[in-house]
């Protein structure tokens, strides 16, 4: 659940422990936007930087910030199933959320598939629309009447077992499902401007280019902000024991 930031508890150097807190309670975002307004760069805004775009880019990175696509492929089943799926997977927990299940919908309705599958996969808009049936159909296994409609706890169990190969499915490769609408969804997720601000992305470089070749702060360019506190995700999280 999102929090207020009212108080100052979330901050590394406020809280009891001084340890840095979970991501949903990273510094409330101060410029831009980021998914459900929090973030390790609170003060970086990827589209002030739109000027320095060539109008390609710059039209089509505004447009994904201020459009939603319609949902065109997806059926309402579908849809029910697949958005508390990419909640759980991108944990999207709160608004703002990337909309990036409109965003894969609208990338099946204009054929844009990424040119190879797995032998033994079908393409990958009837690989998406088997995972909604294959968890539709675990969750009903499970008592409940859909994936929708499970709780929070047991929706994670769900996705838990479906990212280890562990459900099963009659015409489905598991393990190469997860695969691919794991690929499907990042892939959506990290092309949009608000996921530029949350991993503080330099965003296009073109006609400017990077003028910075160095690591760490000393390879900072000028128009990028400072992470609120420099723990590293990758050894913090497993450290706390999340995945």
């Amino acid at each position: 659940m999102a929090r207020s930031f009212r108080e100052a508890g979330h901050l590394p150097k406020q809280s009891a422990d001084g340890e840095p807190r979970p991501p949903e309670e990273l510094p409330r975002q101060r410029a831009g936007l980021t998914p459900q307004m929090h973030g390790r760069y609170p003060d970086y805004d990827v589209l002030a930087q739109a000027d320095h775009w060539d109008p390609v880019t710059r039209e089509l990175l505004e447009s994904r910030a201020r459009e939603v696509p319609p949902v065109t492929v997806f059926t309402a089943a579908e849809e029910a199933c697949l958005r508390p799926f990419l909640d759980v997977v991108l944990a999207q927990d709160a608004e703002p959320r990337i909309p990036v299940f409109e965003m894969v919908d609208k990338k099946f309705a204009q054929g844009k598939l990424d040119g190879y599958r797995y032998e033994d996969m079908p393409e990958d808009p009837e690989t998406w629309r088997r995972v909604a049936a294959m968890l539709d159909r675990v969750a009903r296994e499970r008592g409940a009447p859909s994936f929708a409609a499970l709780d929070d706890e047991a929706r994670d169990a769900v996705v838990d077992a479906f990212s280890e190969g562990e459900l099963e499915s009659e015409d489905l490769n598991v393990s190469r499902a997860w695969s691919v609408v794991m690929r499907g969804a990042l892939s959506e997720f990290y092309s949009h401007p608000w996921a530029f601000n949350e991993i503080g992305f330099g965003g296009p470089a073109y006609p400017r280019g990077y003028m910075r070749m160095h690591q760490g702060p000393q390879g900072r360019e000028p128009w990028e902000r400072p992470e609120a506190f420099e723990e590293d995700p990758v050894i913090d999280v497993p450290r706390r024991g999340l995945k």
